[in-house]
């Protein structure tokens, strides 16, 4: 874990008289340190500088205050033709996710077992990490990033009374963070899709008056004029 430390073996107990022993590092094979006749050589890199370790005894090399940028191939040679390769990677230690709602989503029933919400579970500035949505102990999505720092966000849709257990999980290899999402402020959250359908019933309920008024007043004049034609038409018999 980035801010850690970690040491590489050689595997001898013991070097034996003025053994011969280096350490490189990286694809151009860069050298970090080596011991030579008793006399210890270390690089000037600014990447590993006052970060190297090397025990006289047994030739192990310890890095410590590590980085992402300590990542790579760590090569040892010696005058013995031991070659030995280690492949290290350095994780960051993960963040605690956020979750957020992105949208309310009201469903057509006026009933609040209805309403849903669309929860985000974000985490920014990460790399090779695994962003999950769980329901209980069981895992419902999830989503992973290899080498590059992004930001991730996964959705996950909640029923407005669902009274599962959720949460949202980011791990590395090295660590573990969870975010628990507490059911009771969602409902709270909600309150929204309330508004909505309060005021939707309200609009409804106007323009059902409003049809209810206009057929009322359409009846009535068709009724006047009815009216007025048959007084127009028992005038006109009673003149023939």
């Amino acid at each position: 874990m980035e801010g850690g430390s970690f040491t590489l073996r050689t595997g001898f107990t013991e070097r034996q008289g003025n053994q011969y022993i280096e350490w490189r590092f990286g694809s151009s094979r860069t050298l970090l340190t080596r011991i030579k006749s008793g006399n210890i050589t270390s690089t000037s890199n600014t990447v590993f500088k006052d970060r190297l370790q090397l025990d006289r005894q047994t030739g192990d090399l310890t890095l410590t205050n590590i980085n992402n940028e300590h990542t790579g191939v760590y090569e040892l040679n010696d005058d013995a033709n031991k070659d030995l390769k280690f492949i290290v990677t350095v994780y960051a230690p993960v963040p605690v996710p956020v979750i957020t709602r992105y949208s309310p989503q009201c469903s057509s029933s006026s009933s609040s077992s209805g309403f849903k919400s669309v929860l985000l579970c974000s985490v920014v500035n990460v790399s090779n990490v695994t962003l999950s949505w769980y329901k209980g102990n069981s895992l419902l999505s999830s989503i992973n990033v290899s080498d590059f720092r992004i930001s991730l966000s996964l959705p996950l849709e909640v029923e407005y009374q669902d009274i599962n257990t959720y949460s949202c999980v980011i791990n590395n290899p090295v660590s573990t963070q969870t975010r628990h999402l507490d059911i009771d402020q969602l409902c709270q959250t909600c309150s929204d899709c309330d508004y909505y359908w309060s005021q939707t019933a309200e609009a409804v309920i106007r323009l059902v008056v409003s049809a209810v008024v206009g057929v009322a007043a359409v009846a009535a004049v068709v009724v006047l004029v009815y009216d007025i034609r048959s007084r127009r038409a028992g005038l006109e018999w009673k003149v023939h």
